[in-house]
């Protein structure tokens, strides 16, 4: 076997490991993946070190006025949330879905979304990584036609697992591409809903510079675009966990400074949005996400750049 093949095999064997636990841990209830998770929690933040670095040194930029034994327990708590999400990814693709519909115990601001539709407009959700995304999408994609971006994993053979996941309640995943921003417009236009990610950093040339947490993070220039040609209405939505027992769906009004026709501003309301979500439990923010990982002075092309950055 060449080497390559070997690699293939490898990912293959990987892949179906993941996908056979997936489906397992989809048939435990939700009361038993927390207890799990509450025991994994600590142990990911003791010694996977990378992830209770860049944690720590978030929570640092984010909240500087705490004391470091509260962002010590903020970020323990944290990566439980994280590790409760990972686990619970079977229970959001594979699980029944009448299960999965009864796990989500209320719906706060749904009518944000059915005005819009009434009005003719479509809507854009920004869905930050907070709580449960993913039962955040299986919630959207059931009530109502849903698009939303699409990057398949590092781990080929685990694609067609996650698409169908996603896909299952009628979502429609496009790629991160043109084709797929004229998916979206075309979405918008038919007075539908699309989901943005708000707090994934792009590519340069994809994005500016705006605050968020008071520190300049480099955020993605999509959604003015969209909302420029469509008059769409924007909401932030996320999935908040309720421990053991399920999941809330809640829906904010996006920060006004969204609809501007200037990128700044328009990235800064997109920022201020994500942070009211945030607000609502801290320590369900993935905040092990390198978020502050470009840096202004590496845009200007400063040759001691790398003296700024956070990680």
């Amino acid at each position: 076997m060449t080497p390559q093949g070997a690699n293939n095999g490898r990912r293959f064997s990987k892949a179906s490991a993941i996908s056979w636990l997936w489906r397992q841990l989809s048939r435990w209830p939700l009361a038993r993946l927390w207890r799990i998770s509450s025991a994994l929690g600590p142990l990911v933040y003791r010694f996977n070190k990378r992830e209770r670095w860049v944690t720590d040194r978030n929570l640092a930029v984010v909240y500087p006025n705490i004391s470091i034994a509260e962002r010590k327990t903020l970020g323990q708590h944290s990566l439980r949330h994280s590790t409760a999400t990972m686990l619970e990814l079977g229970h959001a693709w594979m699980a029944e879905p009448n299960k999965v519909e009864s796990s989500i115990l209320a719906v706060h601001g749904r009518d944000k979304l059915d005005n819009a539709r009434t009005e003719g407009r479509g809507v854009i959700v920004l869905a930050p990584h907070f709580g449960n995304w993913e039962v955040l999408n299986f919630w959207l994609s059931s009530h109502f036609p849903f698009t939303a971006m699409y990057e398949p994993p590092k781990i080929t053979a685990l694609d067609p697992v996650i698409r169908h996941g996603r896909e299952r309640m009628g979502a429609s995943l496009v790629p991160t591409n043109p084709r797929g921003v004229a998916a979206l417009l075309k979405a918008l236009k038919r007075s539908e809903a699309i989901g943005i990610l708000p707090d994934q950093e792009p590519d340069w040339g994809s994005g500016v510079f705006a605050p968020f947490f008071g520190r300049e993070a480099y955020t993605a220039t999509l959604l003015p675009k969209l909302v420029a040609r469509t008059q769409a209405r924007v909401v932030t939505g996320v999935a908040l966990r309720i421990p053991g027992k399920g999941f809330e769906i809640h829906f904010l009004d996006a920060d006004a400074r969204v609809y501007s026709d200037n990128d700044v501003q328009s990235a800064t309301g997109v920022n201020a949005s994500v942070e009211s979500a945030i607000a609502l439990a801290p320590a369900q923010y993935q905040w092990e996400y390198k978020r502050y990982r470009k840096v202004v002075q590496e845009q200007q092309q400063l040759a001691n750049f790398r003296d700024y950055r956070l990680y």
